[in-house]
């Protein structure tokens, strides 16, 4: 546990490069249904860090058919039916940093291709979805739109390769009408070449979006029978004969879209806070491309299995006994317990991926998605450390909250008192305030390499988990002064 502690502390407090030139976007896509997660891992509007990105995707709405865009979960975008009201309240958001963009996501995994298909290939429809996305970006006030049509010419497509000129034909009378309107137009694309390939015009498709996210994850996944990595950097363990044209890298992605036409200042990296799980065939062989028998380990908040959030991950490496390998050729980190296996980044690698990224002159990083960050600050020293660390490396400055607990639903944060002289440290980590249940000490050396504690204080009415060393609600907890 202090291991992360410290290295966190470390990449937040080094002196970075200075970023030259235009600022770099920090994209935070924001998955709505985690609303309906289970205790910490819950995460409402409110718990958007609006200071941690320039921009904030609302996912997803989708299409009827007749390419009308709608929403997929009345109840939770809409005030009516006592609906909990979240389109108004994530523009709402701007009051918080008015330098923010907003952006309205239609599409998704979920969605799949078909409708996509046949409203790209239909003029009718095309202007019916451009009509109401312009509708429903001017009823809530978002900044534009992006467009995640997975995938053009894949999975349920009805036109195949027609996909590929009808996807671009939509993006350029959705250009013409957001022009009028001053609207961002943006589009989320698959990233390896062979994959994209199949579904894009690429020189076609700059020519008529502002940014473009290529999502630079999901690389390797259970399906594959054999472990891999989610988001190498480089070609790593187990890849030394991948051609080329085959490898499922960051480095390889980034020099086949700048290769073919799309324009650095419009490319935006997407990066994952999640990771992929895999349950080994045999515990003993458990590097990188080891036999699989398929999806491993669900969390306990986004309950999938062979997908895990960093913040369930993290927890799980403080609380387990895990042991956490590094793939030095890939750059990227991996977890080993018994015939668990998973692949994630923390923010050594993605530190890497960025600083990598940055020497081509890209415009930013996208981050799928924020809610499965450590949000609340439940294993390090400060909330969102993976986003904080990419805000790091891109030059932006960021306040640090430097707490060793989590957040509310609210804005509130925690606050710090100077160390006591009261209470003595006998080792360095995080102690019970024996007089209070809502504060704790942090015991830390100085510069003298003696100990000293640190007096934190839980927001709201959270009160100090010793068991599981973050803040948490008072029935969770053993404390009873």
């Amino acid at each position: 546990m202090n291991k992360f502690i410290l290295f966190v502390l470390g990449v937040i407090l080094v002196t970075t490069e200075q970023i030259t030139g235009k600022e770099k976007y920090v994209v935070c896509y924001y998955g709505t249904w985690a609303a309906y997660r289970n205790g910490l891992g819950k995460f409402d509007v409110t718990n958007i860090n609006t200071e941690l990105c320039t921009h904030i995707v609302y996912t997803f709405l989708g299409i009827n058919r007749t390419g009308t865009v709608v929403s997929l979960d009345p109840y939770l975008d809409y005030p009516e039916n006592w609906g909990r009201d979240n389109l108004r309240k994530f523009n709402a958001l701007k009051k918080q940093n008015p330098t923010i963009k907003t952006i309205l996501a239609v599409g998704g995994w979920n969605e799949g291709s078909a409708k996509y298909s046949v409203m790209a290939a239909t003029p009718k429809l095309r202007k019916n979805f451009i009509t109401s996305a312009i509708e429903m970006i001017k009823k809530f006030g978002f900044d534009g739109l992006d467009i995640d049509w997975e995938y053009p010419n894949r999975g349920d497509t009805v036109y195949g390769h027609d996909d590929i000129n009808n996807f671009t034909q939509l993006l350029k009378e959705l250009r013409e009408a957001f022009d009028k309107h001053g609207l961002l137009l943006c589009a989320a694309v698959s990233s390896v070449k062979s994959m994209a390939s199949l579904s894009y015009d690429i020189p076609a498709i700059s020519r008529y979006l502002d940014l473009i996210n290529v999502m630079a994850y999901d690389m390797n996944g259970a399906s594959d029978l054999v472990t891999g990595h989610n988001s190498p950097l480089h070609r790593g363990e187990g890849d030394e004969n991948v051609p080329k044209d085959n490898l499922k890298t960051i480095d390889a992605v980034l020099e086949y879209w700048l290769e073919q036409g799309c324009p650095p200042e419009k490319l935006i990296l997407g990066l994952p806070l999640y990771g992929h799980t895999f349950k080994l065939s045999n515990a003993t062989i458990n590097g990188v491309r080891a036999p699989s028998d398929g999806p491993g380990i669900a969390g306990p908040y986004t309950a999938t299995r062979g997908m895990i959030g960093y913040n369930e991950l993290c927890m799980k490496f403080r609380r387990e006994t895990w042991k956490l390998k590094y793939d030095n050729s890939a750059k990227v980190p991996y977890a080993v317990q018994g015939n668990n296996w998973v692949s994630y980044d923390d923010a050594q690698s993605l530190t890497a991926k960025v600083k990598y990224a940055l020497q081509f002159n890209i415009a930013g990083i996208t981050l799928w998605s924020i809610e499965t960050d450590d949000f609340l600050g439940a294993c390090y020293l400060d909330d969102y450390p993976l986003t904080r660390a990419v805000n790091i490396v891109l030059g932006r400055s960021i306040e640090s909250t430097t707490h060793g607990s989590v957040s509310t639903p609210t804005t509130e944060k925690p606050s710090t008192s100077q160390p006591t002289d009261q209470f003595v440290c006998e080792d360095t980590g995080f102690f019970p305030n024996p007089d209070d249940c809502t504060s704790y000490y942090y015991c830390v050396k100085n510069a003298g390499n003696i100990l000293v504690p640190k007096l934190l204080h839980c927001p709201g009415n959270l009160h100090w988990d010793q068991n599981n060393e973050l803040c948490n609600y008072p029935d969770q907890t053993n404390c009873n002064i």
